[in-house]
């Protein structure tokens, strides 16, 4: 047994209230729903999100993604690459990113299975708990 009178901190410390924690684990919860949904689709959350913007945004940079996705620039890069291989992705001479038609048709299909993990989480977590985070969300990213 531990010397509380040695080490305070820990013995005053509850991990299990950690906010950071517990964001990560609801984040682990949801996407692992989605990723159970979008598997056949061979996608992961942060490419489908990235192209879900690139698709709804106009004259879009990966530094724009990065911003509006709260990612790091390297990460929006790796997954920049693999949708530009997939071909759902292009970017012009300006160095905009557009979806190509491919990429289009991708969305279109995939769609039906992203409402569906929606439906499954907003299940989970009924109109108050979606409110919940929408309102985290909102007073994080002020």
């Amino acid at each position: 047994m531990q010397d509380s009178s040695k080490y305070p901190n820990i013995e005053t410390c509850n991990p299990s209230t950690c906010i950071s924690g517990n964001i990560r684990k609801s984040n682990r919860i949801i996407a692992n729903i989605f990723r159970k949904h979008l598997k056949p689709f061979d996608i992961t959350d942060s490419q489908l999100s990235i192209l879900f913007v690139v698709t709804k945004g106009s004259s879009i940079t990966q530094k724009r993604i990065s911003e509006l996705l709260y990612l790091e620039k390297s990460t929006v890069n790796r997954n920049l690459t693999r949708l530009i291989e997939k071909n759902f992705i292009s970017a012009n001479s300006d160095s905009f990113l557009f979806t190509t038609e491919n990429g289009q048709a991708f969305l279109e299909s995939i769609i039906p299975h992203w409402n569906n993990a929606m439906t499954e989480v907003r299940g989970i977590l009924g109109t108050n708990g979606e409110n919940a985070i929408n309102l985290v969300l909102s007073k994080l990213s002020k």
